[in-house]
């Protein structure tokens, strides 16, 4: 059994090694970058860790999860154009270091990379990784749809969120464990198990990205604090504020998201003040308990020969859920 870093750096080779073609470099180039700027690597860690959890060595599935890494990285590309984001990781974006043209294309070029190292999967196993990895592509760009229309909505509700998050975030993970347990044979009930667990794992650490801008360590989190705020984000946190706010706070709540002049930290100082008194912090933190607690029980039933191949991804979804990287 390999440790989480061994891993990791396996993947770290496999995409350093792919080779591209010299010309045209404008196209290339933004592909080197985006991938070099780093990343947890979640998700091809969890193909990996899948496929060896039921006994067969990762290589076998290590080309499609390079593959769900570039694809990951496509839809980060492409996010940041759609979303006039300046930075990324900590360093400026493709479509600021280039243009949004640049961007775009090899953006697209990107996807069609992803699909490249899907290929490589192992002819037995290919059509229905092909399967699960597109249609969670599809899924993806629903809910990326879904998420551009909430900006202009005023309506949305707890369930339409969950299920948009699920979709932008959450099937990746799923649809990660899910190749790399057809690639080992793992049988349907137990890959749906897998794609269960990592669903849910999904559901938590993006509502955990939502508590983290409000409630997080902006040294630990990496990045300020309050710009969900800030920008009136319709995130777990406000939809259920603009649920339960009454009277007064209801007022106040309206206020803040419709004034245009005014003091970030006083606007940030403020909404959480009223997130505190509608027990918005405890209403999250429940949400990401409950989800957290569903993902634990798909994977615990799992029957798989070695059971210390399940504590390693126990061990993931407890850094993904409490860690605050």
């Amino acid at each position: 059994m390999n440790t989480v870093e061994q891993y990791i750096e396996a993947i770290n080779q496999g995409l350093a090694q792919i080779p591209y073609p010299e010309s045209p470099d404008e196209l290339y180039a933004p592909i080197r970058y985006e991938l070099s700027l780093g990343g947890k690597r979640i998700r091809p860690l969890l193909t990996l860790m899948a496929c060896e959890m039921f006994g067969v060595d990762y290589h076998q599935a290590l080309a499609p999860a390079l593959g769900i890494e570039i694809f990951h990285n496509f839809t980060l590309l492409h996010d940041d154009v759609m979303d006039n984001a300046d930075v990324r990781r900590g360093k400026p974006t493709v479509h600021k270091v280039w243009n949004e043209n640049a961007a775009v294309l090899s953006g697209d070029a990107m996807q069609i990379l992803a699909y490249m190292q899907i290929m490589k999967a192992p002819d037995f196993y290919l059509r229905e990784v092909l399967d699960v990895f597109s249609h969670t592509a599809m899924e993806i760009c629903e809910g990326q749809q879904y998420d551009m229309e909430f900006e202009v909505r005023d309506d949305v509700s707890e369930d339409e969120y969950l299920n948009m998050i699920r979709l932008k975030t959450a099937v990746l993970l799923g649809g990660a464990l899910k190749i790399g347990a057809i690639i080992a044979e793992a049988g349907a009930t137990s890959a749906e198990k897998l794609y269960q667990f990592g669903v849910n794992i999904g559901l938590a650490f993006q509502l955990k990205d939502d508590y983290l801008d409000v409630y997080g360590d902006p040294v630990v989190f990496g990045k300020k604090i309050g710009g969900d705020i800030l920008n009136n984000k319709k995130t777990y946190m406000l939809i259920n504020a603009l649920r339960l706010a009454n009277g007064e706070d209801k007022e106040e709540l309206l206020g803040w998201l419709n004034r245009e002049d005014f003091d970030s930290k006083e606007k940030i100082s403020c909404i959480t003040a009223l997130y505190n008194r509608l027990g918005i912090k405890e209403l999250c933190e429940n949400k990401m308990q409950e989800y957290y607690s569903k993902a634990c029980e798909c994977l615990r039933s799992i029957e798989v020969e070695d059971n210390n191949y399940k504590n390693p991804l126990l061990q993931l979804a407890s850094d993904l859920m409490y860690r605050e990287y």
